[in-house]
């Protein structure tokens, strides 16, 4: 048991789990907790000029890092601007904690108009979280950011929010450490894995589907020797990129709304860690005689958006490893090698006939890149070309909001992604012209700021 008031109960914890940098901003209801950041050493406060740059920032760290990011902000207008970077956490699947400062215990559900007050702001933050909860005193902020950082890692990833009232901040409590819980990996019975293992070797032409999830859970390696030992095409939809490096023979783009050639000749498709949902020109389905095994560690996108024939909850990572054990060496398909690079070759003319000028400056981007350098696509002309033609060489190098498509998230994506990597170059994909197709790159200054203490980090950016 240690005395604490709830600033230092709640940065002690984050230290605790493991928490490196948080991005936030000074305000009324977090001052407290800001000051308790600067009087230690543990963790690294950044400091931004808007809440939704502080969601944004520990999305492109999250995503980037595969670790997870965590924005300060106060109430009210605060937790709202942070709420667009909430909302594509959320629909990209990535781990983000957004803690927010709330107003005085005191005040709560009175409606007195007290400065930033939103009355039920939990309700605003429900639909786009897995997880909210709001503190009512100091000893429980221990046990609240455990169990907060245990949904962030546990199951499908994707944000929660953490409610702290105010006058907490200074408010005195013994508190005691949580217990540090295990980490449960979501896995298929040997059962489950026998069928798929039973449809795949009766296949002569499987493809696989790899969406988000391959990355997230950080299983491309698995899915690269799947694909290998299989001798079958993969396909990748836009938050799977990098799933397979898209320099692989086996490796065969975009699904493009059901349209990719290889899918017209599957017999069995294996979709993993992809909602399987295709939407735009028409809802494209799988046909009566294909075989379609899904594997998604949500339930509920097992089945949600087309009928498969054999659906499993479980970890991407775990799913794939133990179809490895089980799989026997000598499946093979009948794919062949000449028709695979028949059919690359098809999909990137297709695709420069279309879009001649786009593809030009994507194939640009690439050249000017390092492999595991990270694009950020931006909500542009060329952001969704690079969509289906944009190579992908490593996973967490391509960060897209999936479904959210978030105008404006880019740039503050880019620098929390940079501070994530500050070796690699972090760039966004140009809007206009040919000259910018280097894209943006970011040059992130640390530096102190003496007037105060709660500003002891800031950030400041230059374009190259």
């Amino acid at each position: 048991m240690t005395v604490a008031n709830g600033a230092e109960a709640l940065v002690s914890s984050l230290a605790r789990e493991g928490v490196e940098v948080v991005f936030g901003i000074p305000g009324v209801q977090v001052m407290g907790l800001v000051d308790a950041f600067y009087h230690q050493d543990k963790i690294r406060w950044i400091t931004v000029r808007h809440e939704q740059t502080a969601g944004f920032m520990a999305f492109g760290y999250a995503r980037s890092k595969g670790k997870e990011g965590v924005a300060i902000v106060v109430p009210g207008p605060g937790a709202l601007n942070a709420s667009a970077a909430i909302g594509t956490a959320y629909a990209a699947s990535t781990p983000v904690l957004l803690i927010s400062g709330q107003i005085e215990t005191h005040n709560l559900g009175q409606n007195h108009g007290v400065l930033h007050e939103v009355n039920d702001q939990l309700d605003a933050f429900r639909p786009i979280t897995k997880w909210c909860h709001r503190v009512s005193q100091v000893d429980d902020i221990p046990d609240a950011v455990h169990e907060a950082m245990w949904q962030l890692r546990n199951g499908r990833p994707r944000p929660v929010e953490l409610e702290i009232p105010w006058n907490l901040w200074q408010s005195t409590s013994e508190s005691k450490a949580p217990s540090i819980g295990k980490n449960i990996a979501s896995q298929p019975s040997p059962q489950q894995i026998r069928d798929v293992v039973q449809l795949i070797t009766s296949a002569q032409r499987p493809v696989i589907w790899a969406g988000g999830g391959i990355i997230t859970g950080d299983a491309s390696q698995a899915l690269t020797q799947l694909a290998e030992q299989l001798q079958a095409p993969v396909i990748s939809t836009a938050e799977g990129k990098g799933a397979i490096s898209a320099e692989h023979p086996l490796a065969m783009g975009d699904p493009n709304y059901g349209t990719n050639p290889v899918l017209a000749g599957a017999d069995l498709i294996l979709i993993v860690g992809s909602r399987f949902g295709l939407y735009g020109r028409g809802q494209w389905a799988p046909e009566s005689h294909q075989k379609v095994i899904q594997i998604d560690i949500d339930p509920e996108e097992v089945g949600r958006n087309q009928t498969v024939h054999l659906g499993i909850v479980a970890d991407a990572h775990t799913a794939l490893e133990m179809l490895l054990e089980e799989l026997p060496s000598t499946t093979k398909s009948t794919w062949s090698a000449d028709e695979l690079q028949q059919i690359r070759s098809q999909i990137i003319n297709k695709l420069r006939e279309i879009a001649p000028l786009q593809l030009d400056i994507i194939e640009t981007i690439r050249q000017e890149l390092d492999d595991d350098d990270i694009l950020i696509p931006g909500v542009t002309n060329i952001g969704y070309w690079s969509h289906l033609a944009y190579p992908v060489l490593k996973p967490r190098t391509y960060l897209t909001t999936s479904y959210f498509v978030t105008l404006g998230y880019a740039f503050p994506t880019a620098l929390g992604a940079k501070i994530a990597n500050p070796d690699r170059k972090v760039n966004s994909a140009p809007k206009r012209n040919h000259q910018s197709a280097l894209g943006t790159s970011f040059e992130i200054a640390e530096d102190l700021a003496p007037a105060s203490a709660s500003l002891k980090y800031s950030v400041c950016t230059k374009l190259k």
